[in-house]
């Protein structure tokens, strides 16, 4: 597991594209998003399809290749800055494919945000353009709208990303210890669907693994822990995060799920790290090496997200 490359950060005036790779966006929310985005300073941009439906799956935010246009496109503009997700849902795994990776690889590098199952793509830019990108709210999402604490966090890693060095989650130990690695995870659904296919890292060694979920029962997060381990997937994992599980079970049962499945790694766990799918969520930076402090409740950058 290597440290991936650091793109720019940004300053005012800065472009910046909104895109949505997997669900339908809300147009209020949306619009709610670009105003918190023009109060930043920033110059934000909407791809043509962002609010399209697609004919027959409902579920998905028009076409598949509409959808890959938009952020081809996006990548590939000289005068764009960022590109930003609208939000998640599902459909991001579907268009993944019909990007040209060379094209998106010859624009350089940008700051690429979103999470839940932008999953895919996160995973994708570091297979294929070898870029850190962030972990963080979405422009259309409701926790962005809304929560100040995912805002200025957000805001910082984007605009003075020296100042949030080190990530204090107030997080506890599940298991305790320290260990150092190259950050990296996501959606752990997305991150199970993504086993063997293109544009996925064949596992986590040398990583520090960053996990959450949103409405799952247990005995499904317990199919994607239990298929990353048989996989071997997370053999030489240096430790995990385990962030917010949302509509799930009770925290109870969650909780000893993963000490079943995770707690016999023999590395570091911490447990209610704050990011995902809850309220005031961090912006995680995939890609760099950082330091986990399980028993702190710390993840600490050996340098800033973006130069």
């Amino acid at each position: 597991m290597k440290e991936l490359r650091r793109p720019e950060r940004l300053a005012p005036g800065a472009r910046v594209a909104v895109v949505a790779p997997s669900g339908p966006v809300p147009e209020e929310r949306l619009q709610a998003g670009l105003g918190l985005l023009r109060g930043w300073g920033l110059d934000p941009v909407v791809a043509p399809h962002v609010l399209d439906r697609h004919d027959t799956f409902d579920y998905l935010a028009g076409k598949d290749a509409d959808r890959a246009a938009d952020l081809q496109n996006a990548w590939c503009d000289p005068s764009v800055d960022a590109v930003l997700c609208a939000r998640g849902g599902y459909g991001a795994q579907r268009m993944v494919d019909l990007l040209d990776w060379e094209a998106m690889r010859a624009a350089g590098p940008k700051v690429f945000v979103g999470f839940s199952d932008i999953t895919a793509l996160h995973e994708a830019f570091a297979t294929r353009l070898g870029l850190v990108t962030l972990h963080g709210p979405m422009a259309a999402g409701v926790d962005f709208v809304k929560n100040a604490r995912a805002q200025d966090h957000l805001r910082a890693t984007l605009f003075a990303p020296e100042t949030v060095r080190t990530i204090v989650s107030g997080g506890t130990a599940l298991v305790p210890g320290r260990a150092r690695g190259v950050t990296l995870g996501g959606c752990l659904t997305l991150l199970a669907a993504g086993l063997g296919t293109p544009h996925t890292r064949p596992g986590a060694a040398g990583g520090l693994l960053c996990l959450e979920d949103v409405g799952e029962e247990t005995y499904r997060l317990d199919r994607c822990l239990t298929q990353l381990l048989r996989a071997g997937w997370l053999d030489g994992v240096r430790g995990l995060l385990l962030g917010s599980w949302e509509n799930c079970d009770t925290p109870d049962r969650v909780r000893a799920l993963l000490a079943d499945r995770l707690g016999t790694l023999g590395v570091p766990v911490a447990e209610d790290v704050g990011f995902g799918h809850c309220d005031g969520a961090l912006t995680i930076p995939f890609g760099v090496l950082a330091e986990l402090d399980a028993d702190a409740g710390t993840l600490t950058l050996d340098e800033p997200a973006l130069r």
